[in-house]
């Protein structure tokens, strides 16, 4: 591979095209202001370079990111590219990461407003995320310690398994398909709301009025803390560990719980079983 090694690139497309290259302590930063630096370009390696200027990479096959800075001027940093990897990087311009596929991520801190939407075939570990619609429309996902806080993330995402991480951060999962969160600690108002086939496996949950409106939900040994109004006309099959707050007018299937704080049921389709387990150890008949 040719390599380029401590310079500085402001002018337009200044690598445009370009195929096995190696970058190294690179800025692309200047007056000239020039975007797009590296679009069309096809096995290229980056380290420990520093970008500050517009649509860096798109339309690139075969990248690879490492140590590197993308600042808040690095905006729309990855658009329209495949075979990516990207480790040790700051990415901290808005709607980094869009129509991309197969990414590996490792290592990383984003902020970024709007960040991954309609990627298909996600994998990151060991990153922290500050977003809005973090991941939006996007497939095909593997998330491991992904610690995330923003708002409204995940929604309408499709296959996709998260595992150990925290995730601060209202109205996620909505409308998400075939989702398996495990290990994890959610945190956030109106979680997961018109969701189908998702898992909540051996997780901590908590915020008002979530898991509405479901289809096909799933949680196995979670505990629901301040959670009040849940299931509101959803269909779950529910194994909870700990009391919850309020339940309210769950549609169908079952819900094994210790105890609840009350229970609302106003709503003649409102048909789902409620078995407060220690009333039932007690040989109190529950509904």
């Amino acid at each position: 591979m040719q390599c380029i090694a401590d310079k500085t690139f402001d002018q337009e497309r200044a690598l445009y095209g370009s195929r096995g290259l190696q970058v190294k302590r690179c800025a692309f930063d200047g007056p000239a202001d020039g975007e797009s630096a590296f679009k069309e370009c096809r096995d290229i390696e980056v380290e420990r370079s520093f970008f500050n200027l517009r649509y860096p990479f798109w339309h690139d096959h075969n990248l690879t990111i490492r140590d590197s800075e993308m600042t808040e001027l690095c905006r729309a940093a990855l658009w329209y590219s495949h075979d990516i990897r990207i480790e040790n990087t700051k990415l901290h311009g808005i709607k980094a990461l869009r129509e991309c596929s197969a990414v590996q991520m490792k290592g990383c801190d984003i902020v970024s407003p709007e960040f991954g939407w309609s990627v298909q075939g996600l994998e990151m570990q060991d990153c922290t995320a500050e977003s809005e619609y973090f991941l939006m429309r996007s497939r095909d996902l593997r998330f491991e310690n992904l610690r995330m806080k923003g708002k409204y993330s995940f929604q309408y995402i499709e296959h996709a398994v998260f595992e150990n991480c925290v995730l601060d951060t209202k109205d996620a999962f909505w409308h998400a398909k075939h989702v398996l969160v495990r290990n994890c600690v959610v945190k956030g108002e109106y979680l997961a709301w018109y969701c189908e086939d998702v898992t909540f496996e051996n997780c901590r949950i908590s915020g008002t009025q979530p898991l509405c409106y479901c289809k096909g939900l799933r949680l196995i040994d979670c505990e629901m803390l301040d959670a009040d109004l849940a299931f509101e006309r959803s269909e779950v099959d529910a194994t909870l560990t700990a009391p919850v707050l309020s339940i309210k007018n769950p549609y169908a299937g079952c819900i094994r719980v210790p105890s609840a704080g009350e229970i609302l049921l106003d709503d003649e389709n409102a048909r789902a079983e409620i078995h407060l387990t220690e009333k039932e150890q007690q040989g109190e008949t529950v509904r």
